[in-house]
């Protein structure tokens, strides 16, 4: 682990131990609030760094603290339950500890990556197979190496365990029906493991059976209709991060006590805060602000927090923005009615920070994944059609100035055959594996989009054609070999691809796209899986 990272981490550690330090030593109510903030500030740095099993251990302490929250009346704590947060913020710091790879394990000659955000996962998978199901075992392996995992095979009753710490481990039972030995493995795999992701496979579509693997310490199940074809989909998802920008909240308010304590409140969570006092200045705020969400005082001079919100309702680019009441109007009448005429959430002066926090972030996630829902393609994460086209005009636009762009239209061969002799899942997971390595192997300032059904469209700004071809030839060579996991082993695909540049005839964003499609065109004519040129 690189220096930055292992400082972010221990900062994050060192504060909600030194909090919980101070708790135990004093007994304050405001220092409980603290502890409890903190350990649900680690619990979302977690979340966004996708390490479910930390995650886990976070939300179990946070969960057990805020039932012991209470009031100043009920501080300090009796000392059994001292103890018993104890037990568990000593299991979480150790847990944190063991997950951590040490700087000495990565080889002198690798640099950091740049994709690493905070944090460098484990990359290793543990397989517990049963014999039977060896050959889709072995394919599913295959298709994991292939992104660059470890893999680790083992035994129903291994009784020595990979020192290799894992990101995941997969169970894939004989059938569907878990046993003894079963339960015992995973038990023990979730003991040495807290940390980790554990997968189970082929489980029934019941209540119960899920119910008495998660007891057992199983984090997710997979029924096993959809198995393979979403394994590969949740691992890569454990490793994608994506850093997102910074949540940015409005207050309007006009008593600079509560701001104070709301600016400190979301300081932190590492939530940006912007407050005003006066509502006049609301539509010049959000316009140079552009907040993901709105703290809305109920009672302020010359109009209220109501009436705010139902002008800004009218207006198209903010009818959707979230807007969280703020007052100590306790009538629920009048709080349904506040609801009523726009808001989003009613919460009641003196707030607890700790659900104002969380309040705040899950109001503002779901704003944001509904804004990307229509932007991005809901099977591959890629840019949609719509949002391709817009996001090609303008790089033609910018390219006028800046030089080169390169645009290749790619679709997958016998798709349809695919679909048929292997079902909708096995095709989407085909789909999903060519979206995957699109992302692995081009830029990020490079446009990937899912076109429609098997077509993609990816742009290469400052590349011609010359340049262009070799890079996606060497995809194309590359997804060729890449095993697409089922349940009767492994399946391979291919993909042709039409490549037009900018400025050497196409001049505009259909022109390229229209170009590139009749050389997709030529590709198919000339046999499939091949890169041509419509140059």
């Amino acid at each position: 682990m690189n220096t930055l990272s292992a400082d972010l981490v221990e900062d994050r550690i060192y504060v909600l131990r030194t909090r919980w330090e101070r708790y135990v030593a004093e007994g304050r109510f405001e220092q409980f609030i603290e502890f409890a903030v903190a350990v649900n500030s680690l619990t979302e740095y977690f979340s966004r760094l996708r390490l479910p099993g930390l995650v886990r251990l976070c939300e179990g302490l946070e969960n057990a603290a805020l039932a012991k929250l209470g009031d100043e009346e009920t501080h300090p704590v009796p000392q059994q339950d001292i103890q018993s947060l104890q037990r568990q913020v000593d299991t979480l710091l150790g847990a944190v500890a063991s997950s951590r790879p040490s700087a000495a394990g990565r080889r002198a000659d690798e640099p950091p990556s740049t994709t690493d955000i905070d944090w460098i996962k484990p990359r290793a998978i543990w397989m517990v197979a049963a014999p039977e199901k060896r050959e889709m075992a072995d394919a599913l392996a295959r298709q994991l190496k292939f992104f660059g995992f470890k893999m680790f095979a083992l035994d129903w009753d291994a009784l020595r365990l990979p020192e290799d710490m894992p990101l995941a481990v997969l169970f894939i039972p004989a059938s569907d029906e878990p046993g003894d030995v079963q339960f015992d493995c995973i038990a023990a795999i979730r003991k040495s493991c807290p940390a980790s992701q554990l997968f189970y496979l082929g489980v029934q579509s019941a209540i119960e059976p899920i119910v008495e693997l998660m007891r057992a310490g199983i984090d997710v199940t997979i029924p096993a209709e959809d198995q393979p074809a979403m394994v590969l989909n949740c691992v890569l998802d454990l490793v994608q991060s994506n850093e997102q920008e910074q949540y940015r909240v409005l207050v309007v308010e006009d008593s600079r006590v509560a701001v104070a304590l709301i600016q400190r409140t979301l300081a932190q969570h590492d939530i940006d805060c912007h407050a005003i006092n006066d509502p006049a200045r609301l539509l010049e705020a959000l316009e140079s602000y552009k907040p993901d969400l709105v703290l809305m005082d109920m009672h302020m001079p010359r109009f209220n927090g109501v009436e705010a919100t139902r002008v800004l309702r009218q207006m198209a680019a903010y009818n959707a923005l979230p807007i969280v009441y703020l007052s100590g109007e306790s009538d629920v009448g009048m709080q349904v009615e506040a609801l009523r005429l726009g808001g989003d959430q009613f919460l009641v002066k003196p707030f607890n920070p700790v659900l104002l926090a969380a309040v705040v972030k899950t109001r503002i996630e779901r704003f944001r994944e509904t804004r990307r829902s229509t932007r991005l393609d809901g099977l591959t994460g890629l840019l949609n059609h719509t949002s391709a086209k817009s996001r090609l005009q303008s790089m033609v636009r910018e390219t006028e100035t800046q030089g080169a762009l390169t645009v290749a239209m790619i679709d997958i061969d016998h798709f349809k055959s695919i679909n048929d002799t292997y079902g909708h899942p096995v095709g989407d997971q085909v789909i999903r594996g060519l979206a995957w390595l699109l992302k692995g192997r081009l830029r990020s300032v490079d446009l990937i989009g899912r076109y429609g059904g098997e077509e993609f469209i990816i742009a290469l700004p400052g590349v011609d054609l010359a340049r262009a071809v070799p890079v996606i030839d060497r995809i194309r060579r590359d997804f060729s070999a890449l095993p697409h996991a089922h349940p009767q082993g492994a399946l391979y695909a291919t993909f042709s691809a039409g490549v037009a540049a900018f400025p050497s005839i196409h001049h505009t964003a259909p022109g390229l796209t229209e170009a590139a499609d009749q050389a997709l065109l030529q590709a198919k004519r000339l046999g499939r899986n091949r890169v041509e040129s419509a140059d």
